[in-house]
């Protein structure tokens, strides 16, 4: 007498596995349709609490279209490209504004990559044993990357007057917060055996620092130093907008008095400006990386 698919002792644990795999199945479209659910009404409060209007949106389309329009056509109503020496008039000029921009940015990140450098060991838990240290210097961290570079620009604007003086300490303290955090999770997933070492043989604090950690973790600032260094290239033309020196400053001069043709080909020269250090800085950030994967 031959036994039934259902008198087969395999076959319950089968069925119970493909129904547990059924209804996990389940489980996790139902997860699916809260969790979207739950975004579609983040998404209309933050909209309501924003006073976003579509219609407002789409009533002045056109407006933003003949702004465009216009930053990309000179006075005579040609385009820009068609008589470039026109459109960049004052090269001279704003080739000196975008170095200033660029020289800023550059003391800036190492002005803060070397306070960051400092202060992350000391924020690292597992080579600060003093708990009250760490936390005080995170915090400090913290309140050094929260505050905008623009608020401490104009800070430094009022004290210092206008120029880049204000933009550089601006973003060497807002630089030193953003990397103090980075280079602080760097060092706090190294190895932790050569550190053993140096305390095993005698080795003090710094010299734990400099012999067991430094060596794990230099290529990984370095590159988060240059990453950051894009970044304030950035930031440092915008804090021309609050008369912290460089590009920024004429960039909101001739925005404000509508010479539309200017506008287009200094943002034009910031972009090519940002693209380029953009483009070397990966380059050498590879360079880093794989010189470490050779090590």
């Amino acid at each position: 007498m031959q036994s039934s698919p259902t008198d087969d002792p395999l076959a319950h644990p089968a069925r119970a596995w493909h129904a547990a795999y059924v209804q996990a199945g389940i489980e996790k479209r139902k997860a699916l349709w809260w969790g979207m659910l739950v975004l579609a009404v983040c998404i209309a409060a933050s909209w309501r609490v924003a006073e976003i209007s579509p219609l407002k949106l789409w009533e002045h389309l056109d407006a933003l279209g003949s702004y465009v329009f216009r930053i990309f056509h000179l006075e005579s109503g040609q385009w820009v490209i068609a008589d470039p020496l026109e459109w960049f008039w004052g090269w001279k000029k704003w080739l000196k504004l975008m170095l200033e921009t660029v020289l800023m940015a550059y003391v800036g990140t190492v002005a803060g990559a070397l306070l960051a450098l400092c202060g992350c060991f000391v924020a690292s838990k597992n080579i600060t044993r003093q708990v009250w240290l760490v936390f005080a210097v995170r915090r400090l961290l913290e309140f050094a990357r929260t505050v905008p570079e623009l608020v401490f620009a104009l800070i430094f604007v009022l004290a210092f007057s206008l120029g880049p003086l204000p933009g550089l300490l601006a973003l060497a303290i807002h630089t030193a917060g953003a990397l103090g955090k980075l280079f602080a999770e760097v060092v706090e997933n190294i190895d932790m055996k050569p550190v053993d070492g140096v305390v095993a043989s005698g080795g003090s604090w710094l010299h734990v620092v400099r012999f067991a950690v430094l060596p794990q973790v230099a290529s990984n600032f370095a590159s988060y130093t240059l990453l950051r260094f894009e970044i304030n290239v950035r930031s440092a033309a915008v804090l021309g907008f609050v008369g912290a020196g460089g590009i920024g400053q004429t960039l909101l001069e001739v925005i404000r008095k509508f010479y539309y043709a200017d506008i287009s080909a200094i943002l034009f020269l910031i972009v090519v400006c940002v693209m380029l250090i953009d483009g070397l800085t990966e380059w050498v950030r590879h360079r880093l990386i794989g010189a470490e994967h050779r090590a």
